[in-house]
């Protein structure tokens, strides 16, 4: 899908919002929409004009980026370029990203149209652009596909690597360093690396801890590749596992596979998160898993699709997104297995490769 069709759909979501254009300030919705990917700017779209804000430092950026933008330089604050944007552009009704528009922003907006005695109505608006995001084009399916290879070769790469006595913060550099050599850009998210009851900790921060024989060690690292990541989890044990980890590591390898199988078109993320719960709960384990089955991943590590407790979100084909149950046990550790999927004609295919233990 080209950036003009990505467009035409967002104009069709504008009629249907009734509203006259949008103020895009989501980074990543930026992205989409323009191809532009500096640090800063805001895009402006009605059912004629593109118009992309930003300042001198991105100026040249942006026309190379976003050649068919008309492009607006910021100077000053928001108080003072904004009246100026919209002035000759006769707006009724602007839609603003409702869950990124700070309430002082909004605020200060308000003030200025007040000040103004403008008519123009800031209207808010939520998922208008995310949701053309979560279907996947080919393309972008191809870039997630990227990320995931180096994200799985990081993986293998640390297992032949990783020994008895490394600390969580060496294992982290190790593969931070590999996926960055391996040609990933920013990696999208901290690597997550923790042994032992550090791993009970779904978002543990990698310490100085020692990794010890027998005990479970959480792998969570992702890639970036043409602006698009890949996100992988693995469990793995050096040693012998204990009685507590083969029960863990079968039950969260069943809940996933599990899931893995029985997904298909037009279901919930509520639903298929439940129906992978109970998996955890027959084992006995039900409230050691305490976050959702998983969520979409392009251009942000998280998006739409959510799979998790009552989500309404409908899987369709052309979504990519994760599929992460875990178990966490307090003093013990924890077990997570989680792949990067794509829905393909109503079933889901694994993109990550990684090998998974046996035990």
């Amino acid at each position: 899908m080209s950036l003009k069709t990505r467009l035409q759909k967002l104009r069709q979501g504008l009629v249907e919002k009734e509203i006259d254009a949008i103020f895009v300030s989501q980074p990543e919705n930026r992205r989409y929409l323009s191809g532009f990917d500096g640090s800063s700017g805001y895009l402006l779209i009605t059912p004629q004009d593109t118009i992309l804000a930003t300042d001198f430092r991105y100026i040249e950026q942006a026309k190379i980026q976003a050649p068919d933008y008309e492009i607006f330089q910021i100077i000053g604050g928001i108080v003072d370029w904004s009246p100026k944007l919209v002035a000759e552009l006769n707006l009724k009704k602007l839609g603003f990203e409702a869950g990124h528009i700070t309430f002082a922003l909004y605020h200060q907006l308000s003030d200025i149209l007040n000040k103004a005695q403008s008519q123009l109505k800031l209207i808010p608006v939520d998922g208008l652009v995310e949701s053309l995001r979560a279907i996947k084009e080919p393309e972008e399916i191809e870039l997630i596909t990227k990320a995931a290879e180096i994200s799985d070769a990081a993986l293998d790469n640390i297992k032949n690597m990783i020994h008895v006595g490394m600390s969580e913060k060496e294992v982290a550099w190790e593969i931070e360093k590999f996926i960055r050599e391996k040609g990933s850009e920013t990696i999208p998210f901290d690597v997550i690396v923790a042994f032992g009851p550090n791993s009970a900790l779904p978002h543990a921060k990698p310490s100085s801890r020692a990794l010890q024989s027998g005990e479970p060690v959480v792998i969570d690292i992702g890639a970036r590749f043409g602006g698009y990541s890949s996100d992988l989890s693995r469990t793995i044990c050096l040693g012998t596992p204990d009685n507590t980890f083969r029960k863990l590591y079968n039950t969260v390898f069943e809940a996933q596979l599990t899931a893995m199988a029985t997904i298909t078109q037009g279901m919930s993320g509520g639903q298929i998160d439940t129906l992978t719960r109970k998996v955890i709960e027959q084992a006995g384990y039900g409230q050691a898993f305490g976050h959702a089955l998983g969520h979409g991943i392009g251009l942000a590590s998280h998006e739409a699709p959510r799979l998790g407790p009552n989500s309404a979100d409908k899987l369709t084909s052309g979504m990519v997104f994760t599929i992460e149950p875990g178990i966490y046990l307090a003093s013990w550790g924890g077990v997570r297995i989680e792949d990067v999927v794509v829905m393909e004609n109503g079933k889901v295919r694994a993109i990550s490769k990684a090998k998974k233990m046996g035990v």
